[in-house]
């Protein structure tokens, strides 16, 4: 059973999974955590995406390195949160190529003996996709507020999220809810085009009996913002995709509290 005295100074801990890779599983963790950030909230992000780390692109932090006081990294202080991702500790375009125990290790010095994080609402922890070694740390190590599932419609991608979400429920996290990335394309007439066969998200959690978060689209706002590291702007300039961010954080933060008002902790339950 997780220690619930570790990271006593982090109030909600939040994981962000997916079955499979490609479904933007970071791009709604970075969203997620800037935006409780706007709504005045101190939040920190864990890249945990220890093979893939995207968050030194999507958060223009790249080539930094973190500030270090004593021993201990200090998160990067950007866009209002405190982010860490493994990316700022490796040289660029270097494949981390570690067996388990050896990803297992790197995620537990990073997430707990080598940073010193502050005091915070919400720590956002982004995974990397499927069902392997770090997802099994991060429950094993944390009282987890409960996770967070990310997919996109179609039903090749949502086969795969429903195993998240088993590994998640296997492991004793609780589900706050699932999220549809890429529902559908705007065009720049504004015109809705459904790519991926929309809804299909809220359909599985319907099925799951799980909460649906919400939707966010296909703006090519998003992917500009993400590769240029500033995700601060997807706030800013168009009203439906800061609209789609922030119901999903409004979700996520009712569940939240829901959970929390339930007053029960998640238990390891391996077997």
């Amino acid at each position: 059973m997780p220690d619930k005295n570790v990271l006593p100074q982090v109030k909600n801990i939040v994981a962000v999974g997916a079955g499979k890779g490609g479904v933007g599983k970071s791009t709604v963790a970075v969203n997620i955590a800037v935006g409780l950030s706007r709504s005045g909230l101190k939040v920190g992000l864990m890249d945990g995406d220890i093979y893939g780390p995207s968050m030194p692109t999507m958060l223009g932090i790249k080539g930094l390195s973190p500030q270090v006081r004593g021993n201990r990294l200090l998160p990067h202080s950007v866009h209002g949160i405190h982010a860490v991702t493994i990316g700022s500790l490796v040289e660029e375009e270097k494949p981390l190529i570690w067996r388990g125990p050896m990803a297992h290790g790197a995620f537990k010095q990073l997430l707990l003996d080598n940073t010193e994080w502050p005091e915070l609402d919400y720590l956002i922890v982004d995974l990397p996709p499927g069902t392997g070694d770090v997802p099994l740390t991060l429950c094993q190590l944390l009282p987890l507020t409960g996770a967070v599932v990310v997919a996109t419609p179609q039903q090749v991608a949502l086969d795969d999220a429903v195993r998240a979400v088993r590994m998640f429920q296997q492991l004793g996290a609780p589900i706050l809810g699932l999220v549809e990335n890429m529902s559908y394309f705007i065009g720049a007439d504004g015109s809705e085009h459904d790519i991926f066969g929309r809804g299909g998200t809220q359909v599985a959690a319907q099925r799951l009996g799980l909460p649906y978060l919400g939707a966010l689209p296909m703006f090519t706002e998003v992917r500009v913002n993400s590769d240029e590291g500033k995700p601060t702007k997807n706030f800013e300039g168009s009203p439906k995709l800061r609209e789609s961010i922030e119901n999903i954080i409004k979700n996520l933060v009712g569940q939240v509290n829901v959970r929390n008002m339930a007053g029960a902790g998640p238990e390891l339950n391996i077997v």
